[in-house]
């Protein structure tokens, strides 16, 4: 799979990897539901650290389609309200 973060490029991770990642998309999804603009901000950063720490980078050169696209790490909570899906940022979560 690969996964684009807004404005850095795109990292290559195994599928098998989005359930380490879906408790984190969960917890992002309840902040901005509540509000929580601190706790949102603290868990966005830590789903993109997350996804830095397991994914492989994807050449600059190459060419390939995202299938998953994660905002920036400064975007706000409007930024990424318009990026969810049902599931969260991340498919196949509660």
């Amino acid at each position: 799979m690969i996964v684009r973060i807004m404005g850095e490029g795109q990292l290559t991770l195994a599928d098998g990897r989005l359930t380490e990642l879906n408790k984190l998309d969960d917890e992002l999804l309840a902040e901005m539901e509540n509000g929580d603009g601190p706790g949102f901000r603290a868990t966005l950063q830590a789903l993109l650290d997350k996804v830095r720490e397991l994914g492989e980078p994807v050449p600059d050169d190459s060419l390939e389609p995202s299938d998953l696209i994660l905002p920036s790490p400064d975007a706000t909570l409007e930024d990424v309200r318009e990026l969810l899906s049902d599931d969260g940022l991340i498919p196949g979560g509660s």
